[in-house]
Parts: structure tokens; C-alpha cells; sequence
């Protein structure tokens, strides 16, 4: 007999961040001595007639908004038919970005490897259990954090001496605090210091105002002989014919899609010649089946999958694909830890120290995903929000 979804529960909860604030602009998380910044996640179980329960801690609130367009659907189906639930919801949603998907996805994919007794990777076909690392920063900042070109460079020898084989920066945040000329020039430092014993990456998340300072960055790139160049202008990360422009003019690759959602429209951008490192993220791109999906339309293209992000769900997706370099730890700093909820119990962690000795980190071997939530924090840090669907 089938299993059935009884229930679904999604908790809102908050978690401090010790001397974090935010920049000028208000739109990112910088190293600020003496502020305290709350994040709020949410924390989705979904129950069945078995006992056994799927769940993931993630998301937004957006995502969860959509959550209460569909989750009723879900009620009294069977949670093993995930790729018939994800094409049903994919339609309900396609009015909207479809974050809310990925959420859902992966606890049905948690609730699968609970019931089959074997870690999410085992059932989508493991490739490797060990994940090359880049440690991947908070945004620079005037703080007396990673505040000039030697600050990151001096980050990035200390990954090094970690074991990390990679490294990327992201740049001033603001209008404030921009300075072309600095990012250039932190661009070559970190070439000079670290480039013969690092791949390099810049991450500029969209912050260049012109197709002028995004080509100039990115042939400083070229010269420090960066790894890739992420995201770097105001179109947002959906333009295929700018990242093509940008693409003609420069040796450094592209990686883009952080910012398009689901499988057709990176499919687009692959054909259009838009991007060459393609970007995928469980929890953004309606769950490890979407994921899965984008990784397995870049294999047929030739070109690598890069997932988005730390995560429980995507070191599976990464540990059962061969086109990927490396699992993005992130965000480091030298000062504060990751911005991420303390809500693993056990040895699970995407703390900066996680990485072995030779930059790796391990892959869940539990079943599902490997992980136990600690959901007494949960609960007690609960801002009051809580939806339940039966």
C-alpha cells in the first residue's frame, strides 16, 4: 500500500547574527562590529501515514506564500510520485517565480530516502562523496573587515593554509562604498598572492551599474587568470544577448543563471551562448528534481553545473553529478561565522573550518538528507508563524 501525506507543517523562525549588519543600501549582510542582524528561515515537515517524516529547513517568505497555493494539493497523495507532483505544481505556479517549489521538493526527496533507508545521493546514483570546497565571502565592507584589496588577499591565503582550493570575492555593495578602480585592483592582488595556488572567482551579484565596468573588471580578471566572473551587472542575471556581448570581449568564463528559474530558461541560456559555467540551486530551481534536471541539460551541452550555495541538498545534488567543480562554502569572513541558522544536530556543518585538509567536505550518508534538525531551536526561536495543512 502506498504511503500517504497527512500533514504539513511550516514553521518561520529567527536567528541572530553577531556583529552583522547590513550596507548602506540595505539589500546585504556586511561584517559591522557591534550590530546584531535577525534572519528569519522556515522549517517544513511534511507528515505521513508511515511515521516517517520528510523535512527541510530553508526557504523565504515569498517561497512560503506559495507554499499556501499548492500545499493542499498535496494532502492524502502519495509523497513518492514527486516528479507527478512537480509537473502539477509547476503549471499551478507558473504565474510566479516558482520559488516555492524547492522547499517541498526536497522534503519529499528527505521523506524518500528515510522510507528507502539510504542517503538521497544513493538514490539519485552517487558520483563522489567527497566535494571539493571554495570558500565563497560576505560582500566586502568599511568595517575594518574584508575593507581593501590586501584585507581579501589576506582572507584568502588564511583558506588556503585551511586546505581550500578556491576562492571568491564579492564586491562593495553600494553606491556608497563602489570604487571600480579598488575592485580592479583587488582583483589583481588576489591574482598576485594566491592565483598561482587558488582558482579565483568574482561574484559582483549584479552590483555594476554599466556594460563599461563590467568589461573592465573583467579583463583585470583576465589578466589574474580567474577561474569564472559571476553575475556581473545591472541586467540582473537574465540578459543572454549582454552575457554573450560580454562573453565575445573576454578569456575569463562566464557563470550565470544564478538569477533565471527552471530548467527551460537555463536551457535557453546554454543555447544562446549566454553563459559557459551554468549556476543551479535546489532550493531556488523547484528542488533537487529541478536541480537534477539543469544538471543533467548541461551534461548534454558539454559544459559544468556549478550548485548555489551550502547545503545538506546540494552536496547531493553535487555527489551524484560528474559535470561540477566545486561546493560553494559560503558566506566566510575572517572576522564572523556563516550566516546560516544553528540548526544541525550532530557533526553536519558549512561553518569555514568544515573543509579537510585537502578542501573537502564530506557528504551526508544518512538516509534523506543526512541530517537531524534541532527542532527544540526551532520551535523556541518560532516567530509565531506557523501554518499547518491537513
Amino acid at each position: 500500500m502506498s504511503p500517504t501525506i497527512t500533514k504539513i507543517e511550516s514553521t518561520e523562525f529567527s536567528y541572530p547574527l553577531e556583529d552583522v549588519g547590513q550596507n548602506p543600501d540595505g539589500f546585504s549582510l556586511v561584517y559591522d562590529p557591534g550590530e546584531t542582524t535577525h534572519r528569519k528561515q522556515f522549517a517544513l515537515r511534511i507528515h505521513t501515514d508511515t511515521g516517517i517524516t520528510g523535512a527541510y529547513v530553508g526557504g523565504n517568505s515569498p517561497a512560503a506564500a506559495q507554499i499556501n497555493t499548492f500545499a493542499d494539493y498535496l494532502i492524502g497523495k502519495d509523497p513518492l510520485k514527486r516528479e507527478k507532483h512537480w509537473s502539477e505544481i509547476k503549471r499551478a505556479l507558473r504565474k510566479y517565480d516558482r520559488m516555492g517549489m524547492g522547499p517541498v521538493d526536497i522534503a519529499l526527496w528527505d521523506f524518500a530516502g528515510k522510507y528507502y533507508d539510504a542517503p538521497i545521493h544513493e538514490l539519485l546514483g552517487t558520483y563522489r562523496t567527497r566535494l571539493p570546497a571554495y570558500a565563497s565571502t560576505y560582500e566586502a565592507d568599511e568595517n575594518g573587515g574584508l575593507d581593501s584589496p590586501e584585507a581579501y588577499a589576506d582572507f584568502a591565503e588564511e583558506c588556503l593554509d585551511l586546505g581550500y582550493p578556491a576562492f571568491k570575492m564579492h564586491v562593495w555593495g553600494s553606491d556608497e562604498w563602489r570604487d571600480i578602480d579598488r575592485e580592479i585592483e583587488t582583483v589583481r592582488t588576489l591574482g598576485e598572492r594566491v592565483g598561482d595556488e587558488m582558482d579565483l572567482m568574482l561574484d559582483p551579484a549584479c552590483q555594476y551599474e554599466t556594460f563599461a565596468d563590467a568589461l573592465k573588471v573583467g579583463r583585470a580578471c583576465d589578466e589574474a587568470g580567474f577561474f569564472w566572473y559571476e553575475d556581473p551587472y545591472r541586467d540582473g542575471g537574465i540578459s543572454q544577448h549582454a552575457h554573450r556581448k560580454l562573453r565575445e570581449k573576454l578569456d575569463t568564463p562566464i557563470l550565470q543563471t544564478e538569477h533565471v528559474r527552471g530548467l527551460e530558461p537555463h536551457s535557453d541560456f546554454v543555447q544562446a551562448d549566454a553563459t559557459d559555467f551554468v549556476r543551479a540551486d535546489p532550493e531556488y530551481d523547484a528542488g533537487i528534481t529541478g536541480a537534477m534536471k539543469i544538471a543533467r541539460m548541461t551534461e548534454a551541452f558539454g559544459l559544468d553545473v556549478e550548485f548555489h550555495a551550502p547545503g545538506p541538498a546540494q552536496r547531493h545534488c553535487m555527489a551524484a553529478t560528474r559535470n561540477t567543480n566545486y561546493y560553494e562554502l559560503a558566506l566566510v569572513h575572517p572576522e564572523v561565522p556563516n550566516p546560516i541558522p544553528p540548526v544541525y544536530e550532530g557533526g553536519y556543518s558549512d561553518y569555514l573550518e568544515t573543509v579537510d585538509e585537502d578542501g573537502t567536505v564530506s557528504v551526508p550518508d544518512g538516509p534523506g538528507l543526512g541530517v537531524e534538525y534541532d527542532w527544540d531551536y526551532i520551535e523556541d526561536n518560532s516567530t509565531g508563524s506557523l501554518h499547518v495543512y491537513d
